[in-house]
């Protein structure tokens, strides 16, 4: 390896923290003061600045909720009889916490997408992983927002429950019947995601869930 005079070493040292500097002040601005209060802004920013800034806390608000579902997935399968006592030094709730491992366990590294927030996973948790593929896929090719993901998938969902409703052959009517079904407690709060993701009650999906799959039982086999 060549060896530069010292002189030399110093300016190009010189420069590489120039544009280190250039390049985080870029991303946001050093004055800014960040507490667990709330955020202070100098006065005088520029509007480009400001926007700036704006982007970087959205990314660390996604990122956080990333690393805080990495966090309890890794405590809850490492420290089983421990990590609850850690997680209740936090600021955030039990559930909440649980909610972000739960979507992180669904989505691994792998299959995260950079372009697309925390929000816009959740919203797909409960499906299939095709679906989720799918439904990802289509939010990042048209810039959906996490609302606008949330009615796309909400619609598709409703249209494929009409669907089947209407096809459900010999043996089905539309008279109703109670069904009590008993669930694991930790299972629990996973369906109430996933039924609030689809705009639904818990009992109305459960419904939905078991009428579909119903439906694809009782369906004639195509195969030769």
């Amino acid at each position: 390896m060549a060896r530069y005079p010292a002189q030399v070493q110093r300016a190009i040292g010189a420069s590489i923290l120039k544009e280190r500097k250039e390049s985080t002040e870029t991303q946001f601005n050093p004055s800014v003061f960040i507490s667990r209060k709330g955020l202070r802004l100098p006065q005088g920013i520029s509007f480009d600045k400001w926007a700036g800034i704006g982007r970087h806390l959205s990314d660390v608000c996604s990122s956080s909720a990333w690393c805080l579902g990495d966090w309890v997935a890794y405590g809850e399968s490492s420290f089983a009889g421990r990590y609850r006592e850690a997680i209740d030094h936090t600021s955030l709730g039990y559930q909440t916490l649980r909610n972000y491992a739960w979507v992180a366990r669904k989505f691994p590294l792998s299959r995260r997408r950079d372009k697309l927030s925390f929000g816009h996973h959740a919203e797909v948790t409960a499906l299939p992983e095709a679906e989720q593929d799918f439904w990802l896929r289509k939010a990042e090719e048209h810039g959906w927002t996490v609302k606008q993901l949330r009615l796309e998938v909400r619609t598709s969902l409703q249209e494929r429950f009409t669907d089947d409703d209407s096809g459900l052959g010999i043996g089905f009517s539309h008279r109703t019947v109670t069904l009590k079904v008993a669930i694991p407690t930790d299972h629990l709060e996973a369906c109430r995601v996933a039924a609030s993701n689809q705009g639904l009650n818990l009992e109305d999906w459960a419904a939905q869930i078991l009428t579909q799959v119903a439906s694809g039982l009782t369906r004639p086999s195509t195969a030769p």
